[in-house]
């Protein structure tokens, strides 16, 4: 807990042991930690020098805790002035590399990255790095990144960064494809689906890029697009497919307020999943409930409509308004 003001485990749990009986002798303190004397002094001595502990004026060889009030409250005021310190100097770098790539040469608009450990590391730096949206186009055979491995897009929507995701419906099919779903919808992301995207494509704030270079020979690699014409039309070709997509619209499962001649919002999760492409199946996995659940939910949208196909509840739906592309 206390690595953030520069203490690893042994040296915290000497401290704590120290708090624990207020003063201690050498032999004694070993004896709790069981670890050797040495190692036992040379904890306290680190201690001593970040003014957690100190030795007793009245009895040698006895350490005495510091209060932690005072001594961590010294550490972390200091830890602080480090940390804005560090801020200030990534804003002046920031603006020095600005000003230094107002008018980058051609061939560093775009970085070739070899490998597929690099091409994740970039990926990842892409959403860590984003302060405001991320624009993703999804294919159903992942190479260098698999869903689970992307902690960066929880922690990036984590500090409000906007996604606005179009997956391959064959990414509904993986193993953990429904899971991914859910928990992309559940953290506010917009998601759409289509039957085929062009490219794997990630756009961070408009301004950076990454194309996946990939044959089924080669070791992966990618593309990393800077500012440029380039980007713009990535960014076009990811309007486009968005446009074209259909949405999946995330509902409160369970809910049972409905009007007395239209759907509720659990029957309009549904029909918004089965319009994206899902089977009933798949609809029931995501939603956590039972197959025939859904079913009858599907039964009940086509007597209200009339409609005798799912084909006419897909358009009757449209044309009541339950269901938009927008």
């Amino acid at each position: 807990m206390l690595a953030a003001i520069g203490l690893d485990e042994a040296h915290e749990s000497a401290y704590r042991a120290l708090v624990s009986v207020g003063a201690a002798d050498v032999p004694d303190l070993a004896r709790r930690l069981a670890i050797g004397e040495y190692d036992t002094e040379r904890t306290l001595r680190r201690l001593e020098r970040h003014g957690l502990a100190a030795q007793s004026s009245a009895r040698p060889g006895r350490w005495v805790a510091a209060p932690p009030g005072v001594a961590l409250s010294a550490l972390l005021t200091q830890r602080r002035h480090e940390l804005d310190q560090a801020e200030l100097t990534a804003a002046l770098l920031a603006e020095e590399y600005r000003t230094g790539a107002a008018e980058p040469a051609v061939h560093d608009l775009v970085e070739v990255v070899i490998g597929a450990a690099a091409v994740t590391r970039r990926f990842l730096q892409l959403q860590l790095g984003a302060t405001e949206e991320v624009c993703a186009l999804v294919t159903g055979n992942p190479v260098a990144v698999t869903s689970g491995e992307n902690d960066a897009e929880e922690q990036a929507a984590g500090r409000g960064v906007r996604y606005r995701v179009v997956l391959e419906r064959a990414v509904l099919d993986l193993p953990d494809g429904v899971t991914e779903l859910t928990a992309a919808l559940g953290r506010g992301e917009q998601v759409r689906v289509v039957d085929k995207v062009p490219t794997k494509l990630v756009i961070a704030d408009r301004t950076l890029a990454l194309v996946p270079l990939t044959s089924p020979t080669a070791e992966p690699a990618a593309l990393v697009v800077h500012a440029s014409g380039l980007l713009e039309l990535l960014r076009g070709l990811f309007e486009s497919v968005w446009r074209d997509a259909l949405p999946l619209r995330p509902g409160p499962s369970g809910a049972t307020e409905r009007a007395p001649d239209g759907p509720d919002p659990a029957d309009l999760e549904v029909l918004s999943l089965l319009l994206a492409g899902l089977t009933d199946a798949s609809v029931a996995k995501q939603l956590d409930v039972g197959l025939r659940t859904v079913q009858r939910r599907v039964r009940r949208l086509m007597e209200l409509t009339g409609a005798t196909t799912r084909l006419q509840l897909g358009w009757h739906a449209h044309d009541r308004g339950w269901v938009a592309r927008g």
